[in-house]
């Protein structure tokens, strides 16, 4: 089965661009570009963490709501959240209302603070994982790698949660650590281009 399929405007995009109309725009503009942001990657890495067990649709469906929710993931403000916030948002219909997933992301709040005030910022510590760009990449039917799995490892270590090896690699996916576009879609040689011009985090 072919890696991609034709997009709106003749040219081919990955295969998981079917599943949803929007997810094109999320793919061409977005998905796998580098991100040093440390809001739009504490963002990332919570709604990968939704994602669990879920599919993508719900969660991009959703993504403007859980931004209202988490005041636009702002760490610093969602560290703050305290169990009445927490009732607030299980009460939200238009975010996913999982007890342990909304927990999880004023924890890691918690813990992305602390991460700032030791490694300068959350761009500098998880930019140390990016894979050998010479290195073999790893199948795009992959879930994991060597670095999403160390990555988990380290951020369980430092008292993080809903992160796991797969998501993780989704999230690696994502912020650009890597380049998992097919090899033939029209988007894998801008994404590339973006991340030659990407100066690594210090």
């Amino acid at each position: 089965m072919s890696t991609t399929i034709i997009g709106p405007d003749g040219r081919p995009r990955c295969r998981w661009c079917e599943a949803a109309p929007e997810f094109f725009h999320y793919h061409d503009t977005e998905w796998g570009f580098p991100v040093d942001d440390d809001h739009r990657l504490f963002e990332k890495i919570c709604l990968e963490g939704f994602q669990s067990g879920l599919s993508w649709r719900t969660i991009l469906a959703k993504r403007e709501n859980f931004r209202a929710a988490f005041h636009h993931f702002d760490f610093h403000k969602v560290a703050a959240f305290d169990q009445q916030n927490i009732d607030q948002l299980l009460r939200d219909p238009g975010i996913v209302r999982h007890r342990g997933k909304i927990e999880a992301v004023i924890n890691n709040a918690k813990r992305a603070q602390e991460m700032v005030h030791r490694e300068g910022s959350l761009a500098a510590f998880f930019w140390r994982y990016e894979p050998d760009r010479t290195r073999a990449e790893e199948p795009q039917s992959a879930s994991t790698s060597r670095e999403s799995i160390e990555l988990s490892k380290d951020l369980k270590k430092l008292g993080w949660k809903f992160v796991g090896p797969t998501t993780v690699y989704a999230f690696m996916q994502a912020m650009g650590l890597i380049n998992d576009h097919a090899h033939d879609c029209v988007i894998r040689s801008e994404v590339a281009a973006a991340r030659e011009q990407f100066r690594t985090p210090a």
